[in-house]
């Protein structure tokens, strides 16, 4: 039975009348997640039902962020929000946003998302029975420590967002989920696609072989290893690992960049390998991998990923696509995909909308979300019905 089906059909009861707050830029996944859950929650009869509201069309409240010619802003409730139950969703990542400002349109940066994000949670002012943020790709999550004289944002957007009255903050593949120690005291829920990525792989490759002799995970590098060394077990694969080695006294783009990788694990010839990481974003190191991978002699390259950022286009995986360095790549819709993205031949769209409705349908009718956080055994099923 599935988590939403055992707390519909019983004698639980929601902690609040359910309402779904969509940013800007998130009407897509929002809307698919309010499908689902007039789905489960329809009566015999077609009716579908809220706590407190009796009959309603949908879950999704009116809520907006106009802006002003400055570019200034404020965020506005078309309705009533006492007492609910309330769930924003922000893709603070989405570019696609656009904003006009003394006459130019101006692209949305990540910093503009958070602050609508914040406006709206103010004109909440309080009158919510709770508020509970999802934030697939978290904002500022790789600033998550300090290595000089550097700010902690991350942590300061945990503080400052649980500080104006927000009970949970979920997201997904954090980079790193010990910045969660910076809101000790309340909800902070890292999921992953695990399951999605998978079904998803079996489905689009179905002549793959998952077994030890035929197929291997790899991480890219030493940061990635906890999520790929689940994939190694529930999938029952061996694992190997990349080793960055970086320039120090450089820093490009922020970063120190990536002299060589070196690989670390057996001999992957005559293999389909799966590479897994938490984002892509110029691409440059995941297509070295695979480079690498295809100078061992790989037979395919296959590279899971929750977020594709794509931050310099498509043209260079294009290129490794035809050069046969890179067989197919899964990403999510958790944050905004340009629409070309959609019609390349080597990719593969993982949607996350019934998951993220389940999360949410639990958490209204406050049931344990442990099954939801580890679906060892729903994988189990789908690889044995391969």
């Amino acid at each position: 039975m599935d988590t939403n089906e055992l707390y519909c059909n019983s004698e639980f009861k929601p902690i609040g009348g359910l309402s779904i707050i969509g940013m800007k830029g998130c009407e897509e996944i929002a809307s698919k997640i309010d499908y689902y859950l007039k789905e489960w929650r329809q009566s015999e009869n077609g009716v579908i039902y809220s706590e407190g509201d009796g009959p309603v069309t949908t879950f999704l409240l009116d809520a907006k962020c106009p802006r002003f010619g400055s570019g200034e802003a404020k965020g506005v409730l078309n309705e009533t929000v006492r007492g609910r139950d309330i769930y924003i969703i922000s893709d603070v990542f989405n570019y696609g946003v656009t904003f006009n400002m003394y006459g130019m349109d101006v692209p949305m940066s990540p910093d503009d998302h958070y602050q609508d994000l914040k406006r709206i949670i103010a004109a909440i002012n309080g009158k919510a029975r709770r508020i509970t943020v999802i934030m697939p790709m978290l904002y500022e999550g790789r600033q998550h420590k300090r290595a000089m004289r550097e700010s902690l944002d991350c942590a300061l957007a945990l503080q400052e967002l649980t500080n104006m009255g927000v009970e949970n903050i979920i997201s997904f593949d954090i980079h790193d989920p010990r910045v969660q120690n910076a809101i000790p005291l309340h909800g902070f829920e890292d999921f992953h696609p695990h399951y999605q990525m998978i079904k998803s792989f079996v489905r689009t490759v179905p002549d793959a072989i998952i077994d030890r002799k035929h197929m291997m995970i790899v991480s890219p590098d030493e940061g990635g290893m906890s999520r790929c060394m689940y994939y190694s077990s529930v999938m029952e694969l061996e694992l190997g690992m990349f080793y960055k080695r970086r320039d120090y006294t450089v820093i490009v783009n922020g970063k120190n960049p990536v002299v060589s990788h070196e690989f670390l694990g057996d001999n992957v010839e005559g293999k389909d390998v799966i590479v897994v990481d938490d984002m892509i974003a110029s691409g440059d190191s995941m297509i070295d991998v695979a480079k690498k991978l295809k100078e061992k002699k790989a037979k395919n390259v296959y590279i899971f990923s929750a977020f594709g950022l794509f931050t310099e286009g498509f043209d260079k995986f294009d290129k490794a696509h035809e050069d046969g360095i890179v067989s197919r790549i899964f990403t999510t819709n958790l944050i905004y995909r340009r629409p070309e993205l959609l019609t390349k031949k080597w990719y593969t769209e993982v949607d996350m909308s019934k998951y993220i409705a389940n999360i949410i349908d639990t958490l209204n009718y406050d049931g344990s979300l442990s099954e939801l956080l580890d679906p060892v055994q729903k994988i189990k099923k789908i690889l044995e019905s391969k």
